[in-house]
C-alpha cells in the first residue's frame, strides 16, 4: 500500500409478468450515464462514510467523515470534510515507539480537511498548536480529493464501469459483485493515485461490494470489503458510504493564503502526512 499508516439486497417476487415488468425495466438504466450526466462544475453531493483499517485483531484503525463534494466532470474536484480518527491501543503502542511525537498528536479529532486537486488544508486540535498567529490551515501536498469510499470511488465514472461490468448480480436496485485489485487498477486512476501503480500487476488481493442504486440510477450507497496483500501478511480495508442530494449547488471555498502555512515549515510540530485517511 502506499500509505503505511495512513446493503442488504432486495428481493422482489416475480409471481406476475406485470410484476417482473418494472424490474426489467429498471435495470435497463445504465448508472454510468447517469453518473455522468451529474457530473458538472459548481455542483455536488453529501458524502458521510465510515471505514475500518485492519491489520491484525489488536491492530486497527476506525474513521467517520462526513461532508460535500463538488463535482467537475471527470468525478470529486474538491471537497469540505470533518474527519474522526480512533486508533486500537495496540497499534498506538507500536507507533508511538517509532515516533511518540506524531503517534500523541494524530489522536487529536476531528480534523476539518478541504481539499482541491493533489493538495488538502487541514484544520482542528491536531494542528492547532503548531500554528503561527493568524494562521488557521496546514497545507499538504501529495493527497487526494476524497469521494467517501477508501476502495472504490464511485463518482469517477471509469471506476463505476468497471465494477458494472464485474458484478455477479443486480437485483432490486442492488449491484453485487467482486473484482481484484489489479483489475480495478486498470480502470480506476483515482485507486492508483491512492494506493499505487504496482496493483496493475498483482494478481493478488479481493474486493467485495454492493452498490445501492436510486429508482433514477443513482449511487445511494456503497459497502465494500476488501483484502489487500500488505507487509508480510495482508490487511482489511471496509468501507460504507451513502450519497445523499445529488446534484446540490455546490462551491469549496479554498483558504486565502495568508490563513495557511505549508506542512514543512512546521513538520516537526505536526504529522508527515495529513491526519485523515480520506485525503
Amino acid at each position: 500500500m502506499k500509505r503505511t499508516i495512513v446493503g442488504v439486497a432486495v428481493v422482489a417476487g416475480a409471481l406476475q409478468l406485470a410484476v417482473a415488468a418494472p424490474a426489467q425495466a429498471a435495470q435497463k438504466i445504465d448508472p454510468v450515464k447517469v453518473l455522468k450526466s451529474e457530473l458538472a462544475r459548481g455542483k455536488g453531493v453529501n458524502v458521510r462514510a465510515t471505514a475500518k483499517v485492519t491489520y491484525s485483531a489488536a491492530e486497527y484503525i476506525s474513521t467517520t467523515l462526513d461532508g460535500t463534494v463538488e463535482f467537475d466532470a471527470r468525478g470529486a474536484r474538491a471537497a469540505d470534510t470533518s474527519q474522526n480518527l480512533s486508533y486500537s491501543k495496540s497499534l498506538l503502542a507500536k507507533m508511538a515507539k517509532v515516533s511518540p511525537r506524531e503517534t500523541e498528536t494524530l489522536q487529536h479529532s476531528p480534523v476539518r480537511v478541504l481539499s482541491s486537486g493533489r493538495v488538502s488544508y487541514v484544520s482542528g486540535a491536531v494542528v492547532q498548536d503548531a500554528l503561527p498567529e493568524g494562521t488557521s490551515w496546514v497545507r499538504y501536498g501529495g493527497t487526494d480529493v476524497p469521494s467517501g469510499n477508501l476502495l472504490l470511488d464511485v463518482l469517477e465514472p471509469a471506476t463505476l464501469k468497471a465494477l458494472m461490468d464485474h458484478r455477479a448480480s443486480w437485483s432490486g436496485g442492488v449491484v453485487k459483485g467482486t473484482i481484484k485489485p489489479n483489475e480495478l487498477a486498470k480502470a480506476s486512476a483515482s485507486f492508483v493515485a491512492r494506493y499505487g501503480e504496482q496493483w496493475k500487476k498483482s494478481r493478488t488481493g479481493k474486493i467485495s461490494y454492493a452498490l445501492s442504486l436510486s429508482a433514477g440510477g443513482r449511487v445511494e450507497r456503497v459497502s465494500v470489503k476488501g483484502e489487500l496483500p500488505f507487509d508480510k501478511g495482508s490487511v482489511r480495508i471496509e468501507s460504507d458510504t451513502t450519497y445523499t442530494e445529488w446534484g446540490r449547488q455546490v462551491t469549496v471555498l479554498l483558504p486565502l493564503r495568508g490563513e495557511v502555512i505549508d506542512q514543512p515549515e512546521v513538520k516537526d510540530e505536526v504529522p508527515a502526512q495529513a491526519p485523515a485517511l480520506w485525503s
